[in-house]
């Protein structure tokens, strides 16, 4: 792969072979790679190439703060994970249904999903290993054992799991065709006008960080004329109304409100979508530590005892406020209308409650 495309893939061996080209001159080594390879941070990738996994035209090379050069060739060679297949722990969940075929799991906020740089263990992944056993063992793929979706780390709720290839195959069909209700809480700042829409914006990874998603014109972005890298857009459609308005009292111009609960239901599930949409009309997510304004919300000021507690309350609340409350599907198996609802968790009713004193 040439220094052309912004994404670094690995080979069958999980190297990454790359020659810099003339716009890459200049660029220190190991942020030019942080930028190019996911799965890899900066100071990771600093380590293996003061390790020795990096070589240049043939010879290791060390020096995570060399300038590229044009023409050099280079392969960075991670070792192999220690451990990829992941393993069972005995991990408490929160089983909303079960039977031979699936489990849908009320998952709390701050667990991963599954298994990836960084977070190895604790996941739901290691949790359903050792509740399922043996039913759950390849369903997917060994990585990802039996997820058809995944919802993000500080998010909470609904979220279910095959538990052999027939339903996995059903049930990845189901949401490939857009047959799966959703229904999301969320705590916004501000409040959108007028109270209820449709958000119709296609996302893509964002430029300069590949870890963040981004609103992008989807035929522009996967235009055939761009670099492989650059297309990929995806069509996503959120639809949202305001449930519950705080703090229209206290709010710099009158009328307006300083958050808002929202009802948010997916017409497509991509990456982030919710966090990004919402940001993307001026509403972030209240808590969001990406695509938010951090702690606290514009408008609210200290000033007698119940503003400074909502705002201590506001201030520690250090995830997004969001919940995925229903979740409804057709059995892969029988056919069966199920419908899933679970109320938001104990912090998510406290942000609620400290919104509704202002």
């Amino acid at each position: 792969m040439t220094a052309e495309d912004e994404t670094l893939k690995p080979d069958e061996k999980g190297a990454y072979s790359f020659t810099p080209g003339a716009e890459d001159i200049g660029a220190r080594i190991d942020k030019w790679l942080s930028d190019r390879i996911e799965a890899l941070t900066r100071s990771r990738l600093k380590a293996l190439i003061e390790e020795g996994a990096l070589s240049r035209d043939g010879d290791v090379f060390t020096d995570p703060s060399w300038k590229l050069r044009e023409g050099e060739n280079y392969t960075l060679t991670p070792p192999p994970v220690a451990d990829p297949e992941p393993l069972g722990e005995a991990i408490s969940l929160d089983v909303v249904y079960e039977d031979a075929d699936l489990i849908v799991i009320n998952k709390p906020a701050g667990m991963v999903v599954h298994p990836a740089s960084g977070n190895w263990t604790g996941t739901l992944v290691n949790a359903l290993i050792h509740h399922c056993g043996e039913s759950l063992s390849g369903v997917g793929g060994v990585a990802r054992p039996g997820i058809v979706h995944r919802i993000d780390k500080d998010t909470s709720g609904l979220l279910v799991v095959a538990k052999n290839d027939v339903a996995h195959q059903g049930l990845g069909a189901a949401f490939s065709a857009h047959d799966i209700d959703r229904v999301y809480e969320a705590v916004a700042v501000g409040a959108p006008r007028p109270g209820f829409g449709t958000i119709d914006a296609a996302l893509a990874r964002a430029t300069g960080d590949r870890k963040k998603m981004a609103v992008v014109n989807e035929q522009a972005h996967n235009d055939l004329d761009a670099s492989p890298s650059r297309r990929g857009a995806r069509h996503a459609i959120t639809h949202y109304k305001v449930l519950e308005a705080f703090g229209r009292t206290r709010a710099k111009l009158k009328g307006d409100a300083l958050a808002c609960l929202l009802e948010c239901r997916l017409e497509t599930g991509r990456t982030h979508q919710i966090r990004v949409h919402l940001s993307s009309i001026g509403h972030p997510l209240i808590g969001d530590q990406t695509y938010g304004r951090g702690p606290g919300l514009g408008g609210l000021k200290p000033g007698d005892e119940a503003a400074d507690k909502s705002l201590a309350i506001l201030n520690k609340f250090r995830r997004q406020a969001l919940h995925a409350k229903v979740l409804g599907f057709a059995h892969p198996i029988t056919g069966e209308a199920l419908r899933f609802k679970r109320d938001a968790p104990a912090d998510f009713q406290t942000l609620l409650a400290a919104l509704r004193d202002l």
